[in-house]
């Protein structure tokens, strides 16, 4: 299967959500009037694109047919594609790990699919012929490190652990130390999904980030926060209070197979200013698929 054949696979629940939505605002409408653009503004929200970016999707859209004198209901469909398609690309979306040791740090509230991604993650870069090391500096749950080793072995990457209940940023500290000394292309560091507070939260990644920062100071640096795409707008809550601890650099959207509610991605990138970089479609190490948003959008509204 093709990569634009799994998105849309991978979609489906969504696509149906929002094809749905927005076919049956065209089907009942024949000409292009400001009644159609408040229908279709009001199918957005209902595909949990949110209200703020489902009114600037709509606004950039009438503005558009305006300009160019649009009055078809095909090619109206065809520049809100484009204008979706512009929201996802607004901010980069490549993976920047062009100084060796490149760093990717993972961040994520737990059962958003962390340890899962890391493994798909490491098994991508593996396939792109990089040599990857992934530190469990989650230490403060057995199961996490435990999980880990399970993807790591799968992606037939290397494993740095410490003991449950280590210091993270000492993990941190050794694993950039073997990175460094053993020439890996890139670290992936798993940190804590929960901790007692947000200040606990922020203070493990500010050590772990010195630690980083000390250490491998010419290094890329990637930090991803992974969020649950069946969640729907409480993935932009999650985003929102991660982005207050750490300088978050883009996201995995994990789980858009199992819902409805993949709109949110589009609502995320607008609100957050943030690209997603990896959307999750499925349950094999492959279905970690690298971000396009011009696929994407096609694949939503084909």
């Amino acid at each position: 299967m093709g990569f634009f054949e799994k998105l849309k696979q991978g979609l489906t629940k969504t696509k149906e959500a929002i094809s749905n939505q927005i076919n049956n605002v065209f089907s009942n409408f024949r000409k292009v009037d400001e009644e159609l653009l408040e229908e279709l503004e009001e199918a957005l929200i209902m595909s949990d694109v949110g209200v703020e970016t489902s009114v600037k999707i709509i606004d950039n859209l009438r503005n558009r047919i305006k300009l160019e004198k649009v009055e078809d209901a095909d090619k109206v469909k065809e520049v809100l594609k484009e204008e979706i398609a512009k929201i996802l690309s607004e901010k980069d979306t490549t993976l920047h790990l062009e100084n060796t040791p490149a760093v990717i740090l993972v961040v994520g509230v737990n059962g958003a699919g962390k340890t899962t991604s890391i493994g798909k993650m490491a098994a991508n870069l593996k396939a792109d012929g990089k040599k990857v090391l992934v530190a469990a500096a989650d230490t403060f749950r057995a199961a996490a490190i435990d999980q880990l080793e399970v993807w790591t072995n799968r992606a037939q990457v290397d494993l740095l652990k410490r003991p449950e209940g280590s210091d993270p940023a000492s993990v941190v500290f050794d694993a950039a130390r073997k990175a460094k000394e053993d020439n890996y292309d890139v670290l992936i560091v798993d940190t804590a999904g929960r901790l007692h507070s947000k200040k606990n939260l922020m203070d493990e990644l500010g050590k772990m980030q010195r630690v980083l920062e000390k250490e491998l100071p010419t290094s890329s640096q990637e930090v991803l926060i992974v969020l649950d795409g069946t969640t729907g707008q409480n993935a932009l809550i999650q985003a929102k209070e991660f982005a207050e601890v750490t300088n978050i650099t883009g996201i995995i959207l994990t789980k858009l197979d199992g819902t409805a509610k993949g709109g949110v991605v589009i609502g995320i990138c607008s609100e957050l200013n943030m690209p997603v970089k990896f959307i999750g479609v499925g349950e094999q190490i492959s279905d970690l698929q690298v971000f396009n948003p011009k696929d994407f959008a096609n694949a939503l509204l084909e």
